[in-house]
């Protein structure tokens, strides 16, 4: 069995979008602890693009964030992709692979979202079973991301329920999203402090924040578009105050503001970081 081993990495970091790469040129190495790719992103990238990245593997931990594993979808995992990913994460020392408990593809094809999975005890078990094949096939523990989603189709049991208990028999790790949490709290209209208090974020392996879109004063779109407001902050802490100083990468997808604003939240992280560190 594997054993849920943690990222080996520390502090605060940034998730890195080729939209960035002409601004990172000035990035200096104790901007940031660690950096965050999406391997389908990467994966075979030659000419420029390869030797910036290979240059910022070198200067930085990198950790991966899946997009398209589609871990909950009714069609087969798709083995030679995982396959694809191990050789990925082993040819730059990859620190750790986390992806969305969610699904983006269907037996005929993507979807091009991340859609959420019928909270029940029978997807429990069908994705749980999944998240072993690729950690099998990955030969490495992954971590589970908590999604921010619209609707909650064929719903049984709660959301911090379904997540629980995919972390229990997954033998895997959490990616705690605390943007999501919030979102979701506008979206369904429930208490954000409640519910982290309820899921088993002892598992976290690595914590994401990020910025949403207010589309109405009960309805919020987590785009990662920017930047991170005050409530997500405050989650965030408690988040700290209950599990410790656990690494922490922010999210920003577009609309990227200067360099110095990005490094300013990544510093707001460290700050919150240090806070329950004393």
């Amino acid at each position: 069995m594997l054993q849920a081993e943690q990222p080996s990495v520390l502090g605060a970091g940034l998730g890195l979008r080729r939209g960035m790469l002409p601004m990172l040129k000035d990035l200096k190495g104790t901007d940031v602890d660690f950096m965050e790719v999406a391997p389908e992103n990467w994966i075979g990238v030659g000419g420029r693009y390869g030797r910036q990245f290979h240059d910022l593997t070198e200067r930085f931990p990198f950790l991966c964030h899946g997009l398209s594993l589609s871990l909950g979808s009714p069609a087969p995992i798709d083995v030679e992709f995982v396959r694809s990913i191990k050789t990925f994460l082993d040819d730059f020392n990859i620190r750790y692979f986390s992806e969305h408990l969610s699904f983006c593809s269907d037996d005929k094809g993507h979807l091009y979202d991340l859609m959420p999975m019928p909270f029940s005890y029978e997807s429990i078990e069908y994705v749980a079973a999944r998240i072993r094949q690729v950690q099998d096939i990955l030969e490495r523990p992954i971590a589970i991301e908590n999604v921010s989603y619209y609707a909650a189709p064929s719903q049984q049991i709660s959301e911090v329920d379904f997540i629980n208990g995919v972390l229990a028999q997954a033998n895997c790790t959490l990616l705690l999203d605390v943007n999501n949490i919030y979102v979701n709290s506008i979206n369904f209209n429930y208490d954000a402090e409640a519910f982290l208090a309820s899921l088993d974020i002892d598992k976290t392996a690595y914590i994401h924040v990020a910025g949403h879109y207010v589309e109405a004063v009960d309805l919020r779109i987590d785009t990662h578009g920017s930047a991170v407001i005050e409530p997500v902050w405050d989650l965030l802490l408690s988040a700290y105050e209950r599990i410790g100083n656990v690494p922490t990468l922010l999210e920003r997808d577009f609309n990227f503001p200067p360099l110095g604003e990005l490094l300013g939240e990544v510093s707001r992280i460290r700050q919150l970081q240090r806070a329950v560190s004393v």
